[in-house]
């Protein structure tokens, strides 16, 4: 039975629908004020994964990943761009799309814009005032927290124990720190929107709310998010729609582990960013989708380059055995193994140790003349699931090995002396910690219709 760890109660549980033989997952999409980074591509690889193998296991699987396309933030943005905050939106959400498209996932079922619910919102905040659960004042509308007592049960905090750290901000007239805002009166050149408390703008939070309640309604079964969305954000989604309805808003969340760089969560604020574009069309989309599933979609990953280059190397080593021969029937003990350890709350790190245990035996059948078309079989099945063959290839310019050879300063002379000198230069790359020069060479030779193979013994390499 798949079981699945749910933030709310800290406990594994079995993933029991609302409706049987359905799911249905809201996804926290991106606030559209820059380009993705690759921390942002953690989130929709590990939720894609996760919905390919609801699908693999038979159910029918509904996917909403919202867009919030206004914000503090993104008006911000605009203005230290000077550009109108809708034409800002509009770019950097196809930026995304775009960047999500390089690391192989397929676009939701349902993508909804915040600016694109506000008569569902405003209908959500008026519902919440008339249960005196949010007020007006000046303008604005505030939650009031002290009135729901359930609020703080996501993120395991209470009320009291919250006040260190709030405080009201100069222009709030809110009635207690805590509170927070459904919507925003309406500053001089923002944008707004009409409302029966005036012209204004919606909150962060609310705009979630209103979106899943529009496409899943109430008690659906899976809402998602980076760990850093646990408290406030996904807190205030709960405070909201259950206060609101008086019934459970989602009943599993599942939240994925950041992407640190330099021991601080990849994120705009910190400064700590890798541009996932740059990244996806240096060392292909599929290389970042091996980084990520190769940690469990849970834990963090500490960035390096280095460990870029070891997913890059560890897809090749796949993708050569996936070459030697044809696929048959699977095999049912690796898909039964393999089955076992995603319904394990999706244990992808298993999966792989599993997958290129495979090939490491594989590789020794067809050495020894045998047949691996089961094996083989299983491990298509797998990499379908798993996404691997989705996603972008590094920009293979046409590079030939005597431009190669001229680039890292190696004498052309012949195809075994010229790749042997590359592959010493890219091993002497790496012991230098140069991955950047080490990838580039590893690239380069693959363009060129090389193939390198590293093992306990030193590199080999073969044609394509």
């Amino acid at each position: 039975m798949l079981q699945v760890y749910n933030t709310l109660g800290r406990t594994l549980q079995p993933l029991q629908s609302r409706d049987e033989g359905k799911v249905g997952i809201y996804l926290c999409g991106p606030t559209v004020q820059s380009e993705p980074h690759v921390g942002h591509g953690r989130s929709v690889v590990a939720f894609d994964v996760i919905r390919r193998y609801l699908i693999w296991k038979g159910f029918e699987v509904t996917l909403v990943r919202n867009v919030t396309d206004i914000e503090d933030k993104i008006i911000r943005a605009a203005e230290e761009s000077g550009v109108p905050v809708e034409e800002l939106a509009v770019e950097m959400a196809q930026q995304f799309r775009e960047g999500y498209a390089s690391l192989g996932v397929p676009d939701p079922d349902y993508e909804p814009k915040a600016t694109e619910t506000i008569e569902e919102i405003i209908g959500l905040i008026q519902t919440l005032i008339d249960r005196g659960l949010a007020y007006e004042s000046d303008g604005d509308v505030y939650f009031a927290v002290r009135g729901l007592e359930s609020y703080g049960k996501l993120s395991g905090s209470h009320p009291d124990e919250m006040r260190s750290g709030y405080r009201i901000e100069v222009g709030e007239s809110k009635h207690d720190s805590l509170d927070f805002a459904l919507w925003k009166a309406a500053k001089p050149g923002e944008p707004w929107w009409d409302s029966p408390w005036g012209a204004g703008r919606p909150g962060w939070h609310i705009e979630c709310s209103a979106m899943a309640a529009k496409y899943l309604g109430s008690g659906f079964d899976v809402h998602g998010g980076g760990t850093d969305l646990i408290f406030p954000h996904h807190e205030n989604e709960i405070a909201q729609s259950e206060g609101a309805t008086g019934e459970t808003f989602a009943r599993y969340w599942l939240h994925n582990g950041m992407v640190n760089l330099g021991g601080e969560k990849m994120a705009k604020s910190t400064g700590q960013m890798v541009d996932l574009q740059s990244l996806a069309t240096k060392v292909g989309g599929r290389a970042l989708r091996m980084l990520m599933v190769r940690a469990h979609y849970r834990s963090a990953i500490e960035y390096t380059e280095e460990l870029v280059e070891e997913a890059a190397e560890s897809l090749d080593r796949l993708d050569r055995f996936r070459s030697r021969g044809v696929p048959g029937t699977p095999d049912p003990e690796l898909i039964g193994r393999f089955e076992a350890a995603m319904d394990d709350d999706f244990g992808t790190p298993q999966v792989m140790s599993l997958i290129f245990d495979a090939v490491r035996e594989g590789n020794k059948v067809l050495d020894d003349g045998g047949d691996v078309s089961a094996l083989l079989g299983a491990v298509e099945e797998i990499v379908a699931v798993l996404g691997l063959d989705e996603g972008s290839r590094p920009d293979e310019a046409d590079i030939d090995l005597e431009e190669l050879a001229l680039r890292f300063e190696v004498e052309s002379n012949g195809l075994e002396a010229t790749v042997g000198a590359l592959i010493e230069k890219r091993a002497q790359a790496r012991a230098e910690r140069k991955f950047e020069d080490a990838d580039a060479i590893r690239i380069g030779l693959d363009a060129a219709g090389i193939l390198l193979e590293d093992g306990p013994d030193g590199t080999r390499w073969l044609r394509k």
